[in-house]
């Protein structure tokens, strides 16, 4: 069976070019500092603090810029911060938490959009094929690692725009000791 490489996706925004304006100023624009996994996705040299009932934390945006604002946390970010965010499916943010957003030019209000991103699995319609998935199916993903462990409920997601990668966050990512270069194999 064909390996996945697992990444850890730690919390990050992203945000749409209003929102980046008017946190960074008029006509600002996205800075990529290091190029992502999935084709044409970057983390930005730009930080937003997020700021909640009871904290506050830092995150960087994703760029390119997209048509709504969507923070991507962990649950225990989310306890930092001091709301409960649903599990869900990025773009999936009807009737989530919003947050304030502090950029050093202003703050925007975001009224929903704070999730725990679900694990999946990017790949191309090739990849699913090998794979013997099909898009938005859930399966199941063994990590062999210090310690091994079998994620449930991971959706596969096809697109010709997609590189083969398994997304988890970091709660995840320190229950399996997934550091470093880590692989997965989907088990039924």
């Amino acid at each position: 069976m064909k390996k996945i490489l697992v990444e850890t996706s730690a919390r990050h925004i992203h945000v749409t070019q209003q929102t980046l304006e008017t946190l960074f100023g008029k006509g600002a624009e996205l800075h990529n500092k290091k190029d992502l996994s999935q084709p044409g996705q970057f983390a930005c040299e730009e930080k937003v603090t997020l700021v909640g009932p009871k904290g506050q934390l830092t995150v960087t945006i994703l760029g390119p810029v997209r048509p709504a604002d969507q923070v991507e946390l962990s649950l225990t970010d989310a306890r930092t911060l001091g709301i409960t965010v649903p599990v869900r499916e990025s773009g999936d943010i009807a009737g989530t938490p919003g947050l304030k957003l502090v950029g050093p030019c202003g703050e925007v209000e975001m009224s929903e959009g704070a999730i725990a991103a679900k694990r999946h699995i990017h790949m191309t319609p090739e990849d699913a094929a090998e794979l013997g998935v099909e898009d938005k199916q859930i399966v199941s993903v063994k990590v062999d690692t210090a310690r091994p462990l079998i994620f449930g409920d991971v959706v596969v997601r096809v697109s010709p725009k997609f590189a083969l990668a398994m997304h988890i966050d970091t709660d995840e990512c320190n229950a399996a000791c997934a550091y470093g270069a880590v692989y997965g194999e989907i088990v039924k």
